[in-house]
C-alpha cells in the first residue's frame, strides 16, 4: 500500500510532505515529495511522466496498482499509545472480562489509540491477581490469533481459495500458500489496539491522596505481593504506582524491584525529601503529574519538584480540560520539556457514553460532559479519550503539535521499551498510524497496515 500526499511526523519531531509505502504489516519506506520520483522508479513504477508531473491517481491507473491512496494533505502521526486509562464505552479493566478488554480495545483503536496498557485500581490482593489472570489469558489469545492460521482456517475459506487456486492453475503448494496469506491479511486485519501492558495505580498508595481508591483496600508496598502481580499477568505489569511515605522498607522495594518493572509515585503525599530518595534509589515515572500529590509551592515542591530535578523520571499528565489548567500544562512543559512528558487520558467507562451514572473502583461516579466525580465531588478519572486530549493540547493549551504527538506517541513507547516497534512512523516498524485533517479530526486509523473503519 501507498499512501501519498500526507504530511508525516518524523523521529526528528518534524512534519515533511510525502509519502508512506507498506508491505504487510510493517513501514518499508517512506518519502519526500523531492524523493517520490526515484522511490517510484525504484518501484518500477516509471510512465512517461516523471513523478512531478503526474499525480499519485496517474501512477496507480497506469501501472495497475490498486492500493495507492491519496492523502489529501492529511497529518500522518503514529498511533496513539495510552499508558494510563480505566475504561470507557461501559467497560472498566478491573471488570475482569476478556470480553471487556476486547471492547475497550475496539473502542481505542477507534479514536486513534492503537495501543494500550490499562490501569488497575485499589482493590483486593486476590481480586487484583485473578483481573491480572484474566488480562495475561487475553493477551495470550489475542496473540494466538496469529498463530497457527492453518488451524484456524474457516471451511467456506478453504472452499473459497481451492477454487481460487482451480481456476489459476496453480500447484497444491502454491494452493497452499495462498491460503496462507489469504488467512493471514483477514486475520491481521485488527480491529483493535494492541494491549502492551499494564499499569497497576494501586493498591500501594497514601490514605491521605487516595482520590477516587478505595481506602479499604490500601496496603504498604511489599515485594512479595507485588511478585505475585508481575506473576499473575505473565509480566505484564509494566508499572507498580507507589507512595513512598507510607512505608519504611520503600528504598529497599525499589531497589530490589527496579529492574522487574517500573516504578511509579501515585496518589502519594510525600514530600520533596521522600519522592527524591525514591527516584534516586531507581523509581523512574509520576502518575498523573498534579493529581492526588501535594501541591507544588515555593518553600514546598513535593513530588513536583522532585520529578523536575530527577532527569530520569517520566511524568503522566492528564490534559482533558478538567484535570489541569492550560495555564500550569504551558508551565509545565517549559520546566520538564516535552521528552518527559507522557500524555495519558485516565479514562473511566464513561468515556464514548452519554452524561449519567457510573462506577470505578467499585465506586459511584457522576459523569456531566468531561466531569467525572465521586458523589462527594472528588474528580474520578476522566471521560475523554487520548486523542480528543492531545487535540487538546493544540488548540486550547497552545502547544505545538509535533510536541502533542510526541507525548502521545514516542515518549510512551520508549517508556515500556516497545519503541523498536511503535511510536513512530518509520521503516521495518509495525504499519501503525493515523490520518488527521487540517482541524485534527481522524480522517483514517491503520493497524498492522490494514485500515480500520470507524
Amino acid at each position: 500500500m501507498i499512501i501519498d500526499n500526507v504530511k508525516i511526523y518524523t523521529e526528528a519531531g518534524t512534519f515533511v510532505s510525502g509519502g508512506i509505502i507498506t508491505q504487510g504489516d510493517k513501514i518499508t519506506e517512506i518519502y519526500t515529495e523531492a524523493e517520490k520520483e526515484n522511490i517510484f522508479k525504484k518501484m518500477n513504477m516509471e510512465t512517461e511522466h516523471t513523478a512531478a508531473q503526474c499525480s499519485v491517481q496517474d501512477y496507480s491507473a497506469k501501472n495497475d496498482i490498486d492500493n495507492v491512496l491519496d492523502g489529501k494533505g492529511a497529518y500522518a502521526i503514529p498511533g496513539l499509545i495510552d499508558l494510563h486509562f480505566h475504561g470507557c464505552v461501559g467497560d472498566d479493566f478491573c471488570d475482569g472480562d476478556k470480553e471487556a478488554i476486547r471492547r475497550i480495545a475496539e473502542y481505542e483503536v477507534s479514536v486513534g489509540v492503537t495501543a494500550i496498557a490499562p490501569a488497575t485500581m485499589t482493590l483486593p490482593v486476590a481480586e487484583l491477581e485473578n483481573i491480572l489472570k484474566t488480562a495475561a489469558a487475553y493477551k495470550k489469545e489475542y496473540e494466538e490469533d496469529f498463530v497457527c492460521i492453518g488451524e484456524k482456517m474457516k471451511d467456506e475459506d478453504e472452499q473459497a481459495q481451492n477454487m481460487e487456486a482451480k481456476q489459476q492453475n496453480i500447484t497444491d503448494e502454491a494452493c497452499d500458500a495462498l491460503k496462507a496469506t489469504v488467512v493471514s491479511a483477514k486475520v491481521k486485519n485488527k480491529k483493535r489496539a494492541d494491549f502492551v501492558g499494564i499499569n497497576m495505580e494501586g493498591p500501594f498508595i497514601s490514605p491521605v491522596k487516595k482520590g477516587a481508591q478505595d481506602e479499604r483496600n490500601i496496603i504498604p508496598c511489599n515485594e512479595k505481593i507485588a511478585q505475585k502481580f508481575l506473576d499473575a499477568s505473565d509480566n505484564l505489569v509494566k508499572f507498580i504506582g507507589i507512595a513512598p511515605e507510607e512505608n519504611e522498607n520503600t528504598i529497599s522495594f525499589i531497589k530490589n524491584m527496579k529492574d522487574k518493572v517500573n516504578i511509579s509515585l501515585a496518589h502519594t503525599n510525600a514530600d520533596y525529601e521522600s519522592a527524591k530518595a525514591a527516584f534516586d534509589a531507581g523509581a523512574n515515572h509520576a502518575v498523573h503529574l498534579f493529581n492526588a500529590m501535594p501541591a507544588f509551592t515555593h518553600r514546598e515542591p513535593g513530588v513536583v519538584g522532585a520529578v523536575s530535578d530527577s532527569e530520569h523520571v517520566m511524568a503522566e499528565i492528564i490534559c482533558d480540560g478538567v484535570h489541569i489548567h492550560p495555564s500550569v500544562i504551558r508551565a509545565t512543559f517549559a520546566m520538564f520539556g516535552a521528552d518527559r512528558m507522557i500524555l495519558i487520558s485516565d479514562s473511566m467507562r464513561a468515556t464514548g457514553l452519554e452524561d449519567g451514572e457510573y462506577t470505578l473502583g467499585g465506586q459511584p461516579v457522576t459523569v456531566r460532559g468531561n466531569l467525572a466525580t465521586l458523589h462527594d465531588g472528588t474528580i474520578a478519572g476522566s471521560a475523554t479519550n487520548l486523542m480528543d486530549c492531545m487535540r487538546f493540547v493544540v488548540k486550547t493549551v497552545g502547544l505545538p503539535l509535533e510536541t502533542a504527538v510526541m507525548c502521545a506517541t514516542e515518549n510512551p513507547a520508549k517508556e515500556i521499551g516497545i519503541f523498536n516497534e511503535v511510536g513512530s512512523i518509520s521503516v521495518g516498524k509495525r504499519a501503525d498510524f493515523v490520518l488527521l485533517d487540517q482541524e485534527l479530526n481522524i480522517a483514517a486509523v491503520y493497524i498492522d497496515g490494514k485500515e480500520f473503519t470507524c
